[in-house]
């Protein structure tokens, strides 16, 4: 069965505005992993949430059009998780330092997600799921197909 990847906010923003060329290499990692996404090598999820941030903020540097081709394009790749009232309330009750982190936390609990990728792994200092940045999601794998190669 093949891994369920949980893309938080940073991450999808990361890509659609090309944050900052200090991230360049993350972005390109964050990339990479969508486009292994779309060759059907793992199975990519966000929230709804992360469309309304997206928008919100894409639109304020760009443009409307721009900002609805990448959701379009975004939701083609990743399968789009609703967050319902359970989410919310657990969000509210969870002690997160970030309200919208806990959402994003919950919802990949509640469908049972196998990773969360983030670039702030800090974020997520409570989850009982693994959270690892693209760059270490990708050397892990690397690493474990390097080790099935030697028979190990």
């Amino acid at each position: 069965m093949k891994e369920k990847l949980f893309f938080d906010n940073d991450i999808i923003l990361d890509i659609s505005i090309k944050r900052d060329e200090l991230l360049k290499n993350d972005v390109n990692e964050a990339i990479t992993l969508i486009n292994l996404v779309e060759a059907d090598e793992y199975q990519g999820y966000t929230s709804t949430v992360i469309f309304t941030n997206t928008y919100y903020i894409q639109k304020k540097l760009k443009d409307h059009t721009t900002s609805i081709n990448f959701l379009k394009k975004l939701r083609l790749l990743l399968t789009v998780l609703p967050v319902d009232d359970k989410i919310i309330q657990k969000a509210l009750e969870s002690g997160f330092n970030d309200f919208e982190d806990a959402v994003q936390y919950f919802t990949a609990v509640e469908n049972k997600m196998d990773y969360i990728i983030t670039r702030n792994i800090e974020d997520y200092k409570k989850s009982t799921i693994k959270v690892y940045t693209p760059s270490q999601y990708l050397k892990i794998k690397e690493i474990q197909k390097m080790e099935i190669g030697n028979g190990s």
